[in-house]
């Protein structure tokens, strides 16, 4: 399987929209907006950062397909990556692939990430991306409706 990344295309909103609103995946990330469903709000959101120029937006396919997104975004000296990868393709290194492109076309160092202490997976590809841990925080997750553990890892190189 291919794994490439390229510009976010309107066509991808749709299809990011769709992702978002898996159960599953929405548990797993634990960290999401608060009402996933509203797709004004997403538009909204998607709007804001795709005009942002200090974002780094891509698309994630696989074999030509839309199955995620990846991006930059922050302050610089605290900029933070995340990811998306469609539930289908959990488990067959579409999110390393992609991560390690992300990382390759931003040079910039430190990134940092944060995932939920039970997202396995997550701290699965981050790790093999490089990133090590360096801290536990708490915080609300929306898609749990609770407060929860989570992880804070740093890349420096």
């Amino acid at each position: 399987m291919l794994i490439t990344l390229r510009e976010v295309h309107d066509s991808d909103l749709p299809v990011f929209f769709r992702q978002l609103n898996d159960p599953v995946a929405l548990h797993m990330a634990a960290f999401t907006p608060e009402d996933p469903a509203d797709w004004d709000v997403f538009a909204a959101h998607w709007a804001r950062i795709r005009a942002d120029g200090g974002v780094v937006n891509r698309t994630v396919l696989a074999d030509g397909d839309v199955v995620g997104s990846a991006a930059v975004y922050g302050e610089p000296g605290e900029r933070e990556v995340t990811y998306w990868v469609d539930r289908a393709y959990w488990g067959r290194g579409v999110a390393t692939a992609a991560l390690r492109g992300l990382l390759a076309e931003v040079p910039e160092r430190p990134l940092y990430a944060r995932a939920a202490a039970d997202n396995a997976g997550s701290l699965r590809v981050l790790a093999k991306c490089g990133f090590e841990v360096s801290a536990a925080d708490r915080g609300f997750a929306p898609a749990r409706g609770v407060e929860i553990d989570e992880i804070v890892l740093h890349l420096t190189s």
